[in-house]
């Protein structure tokens, strides 16, 4: 494809001769470049694409992309725009023929929920017999494919690139949490949505965002448009005070969802077990009945949200009674650790104030005895946050044991000291052990029948990120061993309790 028909259309752009020029692939990544390439030298967070300029040439780049001016004997070969990544996702689209617009495409943005709510909305359109991707941040599926996520939201070009796939395999839609780092840095830009879901705005990432406005304004750009037309349909929080300022906007469907609300799709009636749960959900025109074998009150808000965007997308009732039914987890998301131990484990991604918040809040109306939890705050990241997480952990449970997560460049002991200060100000019991394994353990040994023990913020990471290394950790998988070290035995699938093995 000519350069020329590749960068149509991107204004302010001015091509000479260098239209001209045939490219054969598109890359951000100099080691994905091969002879006929365009490369897009991004500066990013942790690595500048200029730095890596010479080695695409020499691997057969025909042309660089830049926001910077052209090198000193590259002018020919340069060209030079004012928005990098609206240049890639411009060249991308046309490179792939608009793939999104040949997509049903569903974003989701908010600060939680937005895994468990894409896996639910992806199985009740599997249930309708649509088949679809899914793009978050545990992984993304490719038909029979599934790939490793590497961030919440890819770049535009991966995106595009998946997307080409999906459309070859036969696919008609795609699901996809929309972060908001990836919507400040314009990662899907040009990308047209079907839909837009907006789960809830609490506080995280402000380290990057630096206050509560402009993290609200990067998830705003979702509803909005990003060098497109708005979502033709929304799907709004009616309990969240931020979903509630998106309300104003104007959409050509609007739909909104809630527990106890004004909403148009919300519950009439919530009961719910060790097992799952069972509602009778309010909806235009009617009241759908779901079983889920998803536990709490925060996922009975995650498939509201996933039924009001089911219900715009025109879905039946019964695909979507299905696919509710069908989804018996989502990795590290309230997710049981079954080793026939007479108490419950939940492993859970919560890693903000808020969304500890709410587990332990859904794990106490399970709890039957003590409520436990192991957590910790992630280095380099938001520090305002850990005192509250601190408070809300000690607050909230009968016991709460302190411990590290991915401290990356920081001090884990300075991390933990910051979490303390909310853990002192709750005035309840803790501990702390900087080792989370041996934290694990502490909580797992302390824990009796009738007992929750919940083990928070990694989820489904298998990995601890430290100052010099990555090593492998899993919460599930070590609490599984540490089990059956105890002496439980179980088959880790049905849920049913054995008695402890003597050791």
């Amino acid at each position: 494809m000519k350069l020329g028909a590749l960068l149509s259309g991107l204004p302010g752009l001015e091509l000479g001769a260098q239209r001209d020029l045939e490219i054969s692939a598109l890359a951000y990544d100099s080691r994905r470049v091969v002879l006929g390439t365009l490369f897009f030298a991004i500066q990013g967070e942790k690595a500048d694409g200029h730095q890596y300029v010479s080695q695409a040439l020499e691997q057969g780049a025909t042309a660089i992309v830049s926001e910077l001016k052209p090198p000193a004997g590259l002018a020919p070969r340069w060209i030079q725009v004012s928005k990098i990544r609206r240049a890639l996702s411009h060249a991308g689209h046309n490179f792939y023929h608009q793939p999104d617009s040949r997509l049903k495409l569903v974003g989701i943005t908010g600060t939680n929920g937005k895994t468990t709510t894409a896996f639910l909305i992806e199985s009740i359109l599997r249930a309708a017999g649509i088949p679809s991707g899914l793009f978050g941040t545990i992984e993304y599926r490719l038909g029979d494919r599934t790939v490793t996520a590497g961030n919440t939201t890819p770049e535009s070009l991966d995106l595009l690139t998946y997307f080409d796939e999906l459309l070859k395999g036969g696919a008609k839609a795609a699901v996809m949490e929309v972060s908001s780092h990836a919507l400040a840095q314009e990662r899907v830009w040009e990308f047209q949505f079907a839909a837009a879901v907006f789960t809830n705005l609490t506080q995280d990432h402000l380290d990057y965002h630096k206050d509560f406005e402009s993290y609200f304004a990067a998830k705003r750009r979702l509803f909005e448009g990003l060098g497109t037309n708005p979502p033709a349909l929304a799907v709004i929080n009616a309990n969240d005070p931020w979903g509630g300022r998106l309300l104003g906007m104007k959409f050509a469907r609007l739909l909104t969802f809630g527990m106890n609300s004004n909403a148009e799709v919300k519950v009439g009636q919530f009961a719910q077990s060790a097992s799952g749960i069972q509602a009778t959900m309010v909806i235009p025109g009617g009241t759908i009945e779901i079983k889920s074998p998803l536990l709490g009150r925060a996922n009975m808000m995650n498939i509201l949200a996933a039924t009001a965007t089911a219900i715009g997308l025109e879905v039946d009732t019964k695909p979507i009674q299905a696919g509710i039914a069908s989804l018996e987890c989502v990795p590290g998301r309230f997710e049981r650790v079954v080793a026939g131990q007479p108490f419950l484990v939940l492993v859970d991604y919560a890693h903000t104030d808020d969304a500890l918040r709410n587990v332990l809040k859904t794990a106490r109306e399970l709890t039957r005895n003590r409520l436990i939890v192991v957590f910790g705050c992630g280095g380099d990241r938001d520090r305002a946050k850990r005192p509250l997480m601190g408070e809300v952990a000690g607050t909230l449970s009968d016991l709460a044991v302190l411990t590290s997560d991915n401290p990356r460049s920081e001090d884990p002991l300075r991390i933990m000291s910051d979490a303390m200060v909310g853990l002192q100000k709750s005035g309840r019991p803790y501990l702390a052990e900087e080792d989370r394994e041996k934290a694990i353990r502490t909580a797992l040994e302390r824990a009796h029948e009738g007992d929750v023990v919940v083990l928070a913020g990694k989820g489904h990471e298998t990995y601890q990120i430290l100052k010099d290394r990555t090593i492998p950790f899993d919460d599930h998988e070590v609490a599984r061993r540490m089990l059956r070290e105890m002496g439980y035995r179980g088959n880790g699938k049905n849920g049913k309790t054995a008695n402890r093995v003597p050791r």
